[in-house]
């Protein structure tokens, strides 16, 4: 539902001012007229003051915030009490803006999920949406639990790749610099000695071809330099937009051994979250609903949607994910015994344990592969550039012989 901020005068003539979410203004202007406030002036809340304090905060930040929020609820403090002493805690300021934009939205009668929604950047739409499904359901404290352990786990998944992958990423850009250095500074100091073979036209062809490619790079480096950089942002739009998310989802899931990688990975999320959904009970299409967005793979996601669309109270779960090509059979069938059982819920967050070890193995695979791979193109790079410089030399030394 869409913000609206207003203005409002109360029976002793004070003045307020707050947002709320309605379906309309007239709906709007109906709740604070229930609050016994007279509505001065009400406007949609544009897209941009929405998510003006969602600026980024780190995950392992956000989840010390939900696991003591958890407590503090827990423990019998009120909703406006807990998230006013999580404001006053300090901490990282971004997330105590957010918190305190948060806490005047619940103060004016917006649920908690609602407050937070305008800060995708702090809460993302998965925790929102499992928020919003505990406060439904009753069972608040647990889910913002769940939610702490999940992104904990989020996170360190996070930091395995990434520690995983920086030798290989500084090998690549290590091998770049030195590439660089070698066509840029180091070719020309050879040019005066291949003169004489260059007038008479008796240079190699590779010769040639890597001084032409040294004097390209030192007058139009800057010409290459704003091409990459436009190309990055070109990039980072078409991605954003729907039709480039869902074509670069789908070349991810096709790369030779980084594709399967991130199947297990968004396979691992999936079966996690619907596993925590309905350990806290929430009905299956439900936790369906909600689960399938976290995949961070818009294609898996409309694949797991359009696998399950028809399944109604009663149906089993296994048998529109064995229809949907990208579940392995080992987890179908694993879903298949766990829903016989009564168990699935268990079982769900089981297989999302499994999925994240082979991950783990394929990442470290990956990686092994990686390194000899980029040791030797880098190895054959600079021997290319090598031979192009000492052929000329030869040639030289064979004339003079």
């Amino acid at each position: 539902m869409p913000d609206f901020t207003y203005e409002a005068m109360g029976r002793l003539g004070d003045r307020s001012a707050g947002v709320l979410t309605a379906t309309s203004e007239r709906e709007a202007s109906m709740m604070l007229d229930a609050r016994g406030l007279f509505p001065i002036r009400i406007a949609p809340m544009r897209a941009k003051s929405a998510g003006s304090g969602g600026k980024k905060v780190k995950g392992r930040v956000v989840s010390a915030f939900y696991a003591q929020l958890a407590d503090l609820l827990q423990s019998g403090v009120p909703l406006l009490k807990a998230l006013d002493i999580l404001e006053k805690q300090g901490g990282n300021p971004n997330l105590a803006f957010a918190i305190r934009e948060v806490r005047a939205k619940v103060a004016d009668g917006t649920t908690l999920a609602d407050a937070m929604k305008p800060f995708p950047k702090v809460f993302n739409e998965l925790s929102v949406s499992m928020v919003r499904a505990g406060q439904e359901g009753g069972f608040l404290e647990d889910v913002l639990r769940r939610i702490a352990d999940f992104t904990e786990h989020s996170e360190d998944m996070k930091s395995e790749v990434i520690g995983s992958m920086a030798y290989p990423v500084l090998l690549g850009g290590v091998g770049f610099v030195i590439l660089n250095v070698l066509v840029i500074f180091f070719v020309p100091k050879f040019e005066p000695i291949f003169e004489k073979l260059a007038k008479k036209g008796e240079l190699p062809g590779l010769t040639v071809f890597i001084i032409g490619l040294s004097h390209f790079l030192q007058t139009h480096w800057w010409w290459l330099g704003g091409l990459f950089f436009g190309g990055v942002v070109l990039f980072r739009r078409w991605k954003n937009s729907d039709a480039g998310r869902i074509a670069f989802d789908r070349v991810q899931l096709k790369i030779p051994v980084a594709g399967t990688l991130v199947l297990s990975l968004a396979l691992g999320r999936f079966t996690r979250i619907l596993g925590t959904l309905l350990a806290n009970g929430i009905p299956i299409l439900r936790s369906l609903q909600i689960a399938k967005d976290s995949t961070g793979n818009k294609v898996l996601s409309h694949a797991i949607e359009e696998s399950v669309e028809n399944i109604t109270a009663g149906q089993k779960l296994a048998a529109p994910l064995r229809r949907c090509k990208y579940f392995p059979s080992d987890v179908v069938e694993m879903i298949a015994v766990a829903e016989e059982s009564n168990s699935l819920d268990k079982v769900l967050v089981d297989i999302a344990n499994a999925l994240e070890k082979r991950s783990s193995r394929q990442l470290k695979l990956f990686v092994k592969l990686m390194e000899p791979v980029m040791l030797l193109v880098m190895a054959a790079i600079t021997l290319i550039v090598v031979a192009g410089l000492l052929l000329p030399v030869f040639k030289m030394g064979s004339a003079v012989g």
